[in-house]
């Protein structure tokens, strides 16, 4: 997946993946939530309302997981889910993808949004690897 400015998405990235999802750690972070995750259908639908049911449960059921292993390898206090549909409601990558924020108290995750940057691999690779660990021990 495509960031800003022409950045991608790496394998390293990948935290888990079946036949209907992948998830992985995000390009963009916002100053207090970093290691964020994009969960994402393996065939391409432009939004929710192209989504089958079977892709959409399959999406949620992976955002549980990785909900699950946030908690217990970040110590995060909670999760946020954010997914967006058209313009009017701010959708800006043309293709269906759930986000899964790691919370803590007073991050002003919202607050932020235009702080939001692109990051390298070197910073994403210890997010996605302690989360790949946890989550393939589950399985």
């Amino acid at each position: 997946m495509r960031g800003g400015r022409g950045a991608r998405s790496q394998p390293e990235d990948i935290v888990l993946q079946n036949d209907k999802v992948t998830a992985f750690v995000a390009l963009g972070w916002w100053p207090n939530n970093p290691g964020h995750v994009l969960v994402v259908p393996n065939p391409r639908y432009e939004n929710l309302y192209d989504l089958p049911l079977e892709y959409g449960a399959a999406v949620h059921a992976a955002s549980r997981e990785v909900a699950l292993a946030m908690k217990a390898v970040h110590g995060c206090h909670g999760v946020s889910t954010r997914q967006h549909n058209e313009p009017a409601g701010f959708q800006e990558v043309w293709h269906y993808h759930l986000h899964v924020f790691p919370r803590w108290e007073g991050d002003d995750l919202y607050l932020l949004s235009p702080y939001r940057r692109d990051t390298t691999l070197e910073e994403r690779l210890p997010y996605a690897r302690k989360l790949r660990e946890f989550l393939s021990r589950k399985r």
